[in-house]
């Protein structure tokens, strides 16, 4: 790097984390420090990239929109979340295990983010050529491919930021990072909002490819990265792992209870697509997906600060609080469109509120879970999180088979039996034992 530029980046690095003569280098290696600067912004404007590529081409939202547009049946809507978390989830105890034997993991997460972008190019691409059953299967296998690319980056990105950002600037860095990519999901979701309403079949498959593109621009931040070489030593062989990681099944009473809670309210995490589907019926336009994108932004927004002051107090109870809410809600949809009701709820603004509640309560059942284990948990908590995952993986693969109903019952026959679910989700909730405060 030329000297004039390098001096730039230390200046503006200075000036964002506020420091003016001495450089916070905590739990990094001393090689790294040096490249702190650069590091910070190398792994920032990748964060940005490649959390703005995943709201574009979000499981929730945009890909239940694309497989109604290609008329693939709504029975294979329901697995697109399930394919695309437990592709994430799955693998993680055998790669978090292989990371550990390499001594640089930097580029385990240029591979995989390579290989998702690719994968959102390819459904982006060709989709268009197809139409049916047939477009929709090859999309699924896609997304899969595309969700253990993104897995292999979600294990080896927290060890390259581990090694090359020092620990009192990370928590900043994610700040600047949400807000950023925020802010323009927010912008994408404006401009699709403010679109004419005629030639908009197209807007999904743009969205697709744009995010395809916004993950090659993440790998070219990514590789700016000068990682330091790492330890590999206790490191287990893939098999061992499991064996031992699953032995907490039969010893912990306390996980088992959260595991079978976290499993039930898996059908708040699948009951987004379908009130995507719910208002695609309504409005196909780019408009109305336009401000679907703004209610989700908004949601993580609003969300995210309320759901956490909660969850300080008692994080069982936000899980509980959430699941009762998203229960309700949906019994109320599923009621309103049984009866022939479903006019007031037509139209653009009524499914984005519908949506930005979903959102909410989805933020809620998500933080609340998180809290819950980590507060649970004393000293090394990992190997909880891999058999949590990985479990949970299993379970999200088994309940995409729900999607059926859509096919029979249409979208609301869906949600009203996710709705179900979710209540049993939030007593089983409300039963687990106080961990919190």
């Amino acid at each position: 790097m030329n000297q004039k530029p390098k001096q730039s980046l230390e200046q503006l690095y200075d000036l964002v984390n506020g420091e003016e003569e001495t450089r916070l280098c905590r739990d990094i290696p001393e090689s790294a420090c040096k490249h702190l600067p650069r590091n910070y912004f190398a792994y920032l404007s990748s964060n940005i990239l490649s959390k703005l590529a995943d709201e574009l081409s979000s499981a929730r939202l945009v890909l239940p929109w694309l497989f109604s547009a290609m008329g693939a049946p709504m029975a294979l809507v329901g697995f697109i979340v399930p394919l695309r978390e437990a592709g994430v989830l799955l693998p993680q105890l055998i790669v978090s295990e292989y990371l550990r034997q390499k001594k640089l993991r930097k580029y385990a997460w240029l591979w995989g983010a390579g290989f998702s972008g690719l994968c959102l190019l390819l459904v982006g691409g060709i989709s268009p050529f197809l139409s049916g059953t047939v477009a929709g299967l090859l999309s699924l296998f896609l997304l899969l491919a595309y969700s253990l690319g993104r897995g292999i980056c979600s294990v080896s990105a927290k060890d390259v930021i581990g090694k090359t950002v020092s620990k009192k600037r990370r928590g900043t860095l994610m700040g600047y990072s949400a807000g950023i990519s925020s802010a323009l999901v927010l912008g994408v979701g404006l401009w699709l909002s403010l679109a004419k309403e005629q030639g908009n079949e197209s807007v999904p498959y743009l969205l697709l490819l744009t995010s395809g593109g916004l993950w090659f621009a993440s790998v070219a931040c990514f590789a700016q990265i000068k990682e330091p070489a790492g330890a590999t030593e206790g490191g287990r062989s893939p098999l061992k792992a499991i064996r031992q990681n699953m032995s907490l099944l039969r010893d912990d009473a306390m996980f088992r209870h959260y595991l079978l809670t976290r499993a039930l309210l898996l059908s708040v995490a699948m009951a987004p697509p379908f009130y995507t589907l719910l208002a695609k019926e309504g409005s196909d336009s780019g408009s109305t997906l336009g401000w679907l994108i703004i209610a989700g932004g908004l949601a993580g927004t609003v969300g995210g600060p309320i759901w956490g002051r909660f969850s300080d107090r008692s994080s069982r109870m936000t899980m509980a609080t959430a699941s009762l809410a998203t229960g309700l809600l949906g019994i109320a949809i599923a009621v309103v469109y049984q009866f022939g009701y479903s006019q007031i709820l037509s139209g653009s603004w009524p499914q984005a509120a519908l949506f930005f509640l979903i959102s909410i309560f989805y933020a809620g059942v998500r933080l609340g879970r998180k809290a819950y284990l980590v507060d649970m948990v004393d000293g090394d908590k990992s190997s909880y999180v891999a058999v949590g995952n990985t479990l949970i993986g299993v379970g999200l693969l088994i309940l995409g088979g729900l999607g059926f109903l859509a096919e029979s019952f249409g979208p609301s026959g869906a949600i009203g039996m996710l709705a179900l679910i979710s209540i049993a989700g939030s007593l089983a909730a409300w039963k687990l034992k106080e961990v919190s405060g």
